[in-house]
């Protein structure tokens, strides 16, 4: 039977090792440090599957009081296509839903059409906007925390 539940602490290298084995980790993200930036923002809605003691699925979402978005949406390969990712994904939403989220977006890697097709089944469609990005600190430097000890 798996289990949905908050992140833990301890589950850190299994989620870092299954993100690795999904092709999420980029080597412009250290997701230590995106785990530690999640947990000092809604930690409730960073949740694992697990079944046993193996860890076998992840999402992250938050909510900002405009939109509701989600990263690290995760299964590990034996356990695809048994609804694992819905069930993950129902969790996301229905934490968001309790905030009084009315929207939620998340992005897709170009080309990465078996995800674009598994949103859609769950009733995703593209939006007509183009999403645009710049890093405010780069993982290769400290964070203001690091680097003074005081925020």
């Amino acid at each position: 039977m798996t289990e949905i539940r908050p992140f833990r602490r301890t589950d850190a290298d299994a989620v870092i090792a299954l993100w690795t084995e999904c092709g999420l980790v980029r080597p412009w993200n250290d997701p230590r440090r995106d785990i530690e930036r999640k947990l000092t923002v809604q930690p409730e809605l960073f949740l694992v599957a697990t079944t046993g003691s193996d860890l076998v699925g992840s999402v992250m979402a938050g909510y900002d009081g405009h939109r509701g978005w989600v990263n690290y949406l995760a299964v590990a390969t034996g356990h695809r296509r048994r609804g694992l990712g819905r069930r993950l994904m129902r969790e996301a939403e229905a934490g968001l839903r309790a905030l009084g989220c009315p929207k939620l977006n998340l992005q897709i890697r170009t080309g990465n059409s078996a995800v674009v097709a598994f949103y859609e089944a769950l009733g995703y469609g593209v939006d007509d906007v183009v999403s645009l990005g710049r890093r405010l600190i780069r993982d290769d430097e400290p964070t203001p925390t690091d680097a003074s000890g005081t925020e």
